[in-house]
């Protein structure tokens, strides 16, 4: 099923996923959000197929703009991402499209020599090494508007009337399924699509092949997301580290005491690691975040009384 999140104001993130037991959550968490659980489902083509494409489910992304169609705009992120910083920070992002950009996604790779899609892909995609669909910020009304440019007609197609036929000429040379299928899309289109810098969606391929990300090094990661099932083995420690603790963290508890610090302790088990030898880069926007919650909680309600 698909979760749609509205966060107090106005900012959406959809998930699809296994249910997960919100309810258990304090009420001073749950208080600030509202959700919806719809069902999977896809206008055009074989159902059965498009939940088979990839991962389970995982082609729900493709369709969100003819199902939610009283929403403007929302944050798709996979299940296995997790915020370093407040979401408000990415939300920002749309204020930065253009007037033709509609979705915002990160590059796949940074380094062509060593990308999946500059090295293996069988189908066009975007730039020059691709982008991740992991993280996916989207405006719907824009996206609904449009008519795409594609291999497939002279003209161009709706977002819905594009998506079936797509997948036909392509099913047998793509590898990841939805997001191949945004890679040619966008390919086609590439005044349509915003990037994001790496650390907004921070991967083990980042690291594992030595540090490729920059921006990241210099202001931390914004976005973690934890492909390759890294945070549930041990090829990986250092994102399992950051996952574990979050995992285990008790809301009410002090951040610093229950979360960061032991981060930041275990992470010296992974220094003999490419992702944990560059801790601040996991690290930074951990502590300036809780800084900025401290201040604002603390600081602030003794300097008012």
């Amino acid at each position: 099923m698909s979760l749609l999140i509205k966060v107090i104001p106005n900012i959406y993130m959809t998930y699809v996923f296994l249910p997960l037991q919100l309810n258990q959550w304090p009420q001073s968490i749950s208080a600030r959000f509202q959700y919806s659980i719809y069902p999977i489902s896809f206008s055009v083509g074989d159902a059965e197929e498009w939940k088979k494409l990839f991962k389970p489910c995982a082609a729900q992304r493709l369709f969100l703009p003819v199902i939610l169609k009283d929403v403007d705009s929302l944050l798709y992120v996979d299940t296995d991402v997790l915020f370093l910083r407040p979401m408000d920070d990415i939300w920002m992002f749309l204020k930065s499209f253009n007037r033709t950009q509609l979705a915002a996604m990160a590059p796949e790779h940074e380094v062509p020599k060593i990308g999946w899609y500059s090295r293996f892909a069988r189908h066009p995609f975007y730039g020059v090494t691709g982008v991740n669909s992991g993280v996916m910020l989207m405006n719907l009304t824009k996206i609904r508007r449009t008519l795409f440019k594609s291999s497939l007609i002279p003209g161009g197609l709706s977002w819905e009337d594009l998506l079936h036929p797509l997948y036909q000429k392509y099913k047998n040379h793509i590898t990841w399924g939805d997001q191949d299928l945004l890679n040619i899309i966008f390919h086609y289109n590439p005044e349509s699509l915003l990037i994001f810098p790496c650390q907004w969606n921070y991967r083990p391929d980042h690291c594992m092949y030595g540090s490729n990300c920059k921006r990241a090094e210099e202001e931390g990661v914004s976005i973690l997301h934890g492909n390759r099932g890294v945070y549930h083995d041990d090829k990986q420690p250092a994102f399992k580290v950051v996952y574990d603790a979050i995992h285990d963290f008790a809301f009410e508890d002090n951040m610093f005491q229950s979360l960061f610090y032991p981060i930041q302790s275990k992470f010296l088990d992974t220094v003999n690691t490419l992702c944990g030898r560059i801790p601040q880069v996991f690290l930074k926007q951990i502590e300036k975040t809780m800084r900025k919650v401290f201040e604002e909680k603390v600081v602030h309600h003794v300097r008012s009384r």
